[in-house]
């Protein structure tokens, strides 16, 4: 049996690549930043996270991500965190909770489980990209043909 983050990974599409979900919004890709719940994309590629603690107008930062899904999954964790297992419906990837969230942990707590969460999931997307080959079709244009 695969793991999820197989899965995730081999679903992930040029939307992940690093500060690509800027010109995707631009050139009619503005579901872009509605793929995950709890992420937005800023202007400059980066995928970010927070959320609103229940029955307060407090909102916890949850981190800066170089994917949307490490934003993903750092929305989750806090939002499990915070809600509960009544949140596992509504998270974007359930099946990859780490086992070390919990329920009882203080808002500085969650925010640090799921900052730690979105980065190893960021960092295991970025490593499969490097070991990964990408085929790329070479461009037969010279700087000259515009000139």
């Amino acid at each position: 049996m695969h793991h999820p983050l197989f899965k995730l990974i081999s679903k992930m599409s040029t939307s992940s690549d690093e500060g690509n979900c800027s010109s995707q919004s631009a050139g009619g890709g503005a579901n872009q930043e509605k793929m995950y719940k709890g992420v937005r994309c800023r202007r400059w590629g980066k995928w970010v996270s927070e959320i609103r603690v229940p029955g307060s107008r407090e909102r916890l930062w949850l981190g800066t991500f170089s994917t949307p899904e490490g934003a993903a999954v750092a929305h989750d964790v806090a939002s499990y965190c915070l809600r509960g297992s009544t949140s596992l419906h509504k998270l974007n990837f359930p099946s990859m909770l780490p086992p070390t969230a919990r329920t009882d942990l203080s808002p500085r707590s969650i925010q640090k489980a799921a900052s730690d969460a979105g980065m190893a999931i960021d960092a295991r997307f970025i490593t499969s990209r490097e070991t990964t080959p990408i085929h790329h079709e070479a461009l037969n244009i010279s700087v000259d043909d515009y000139l």
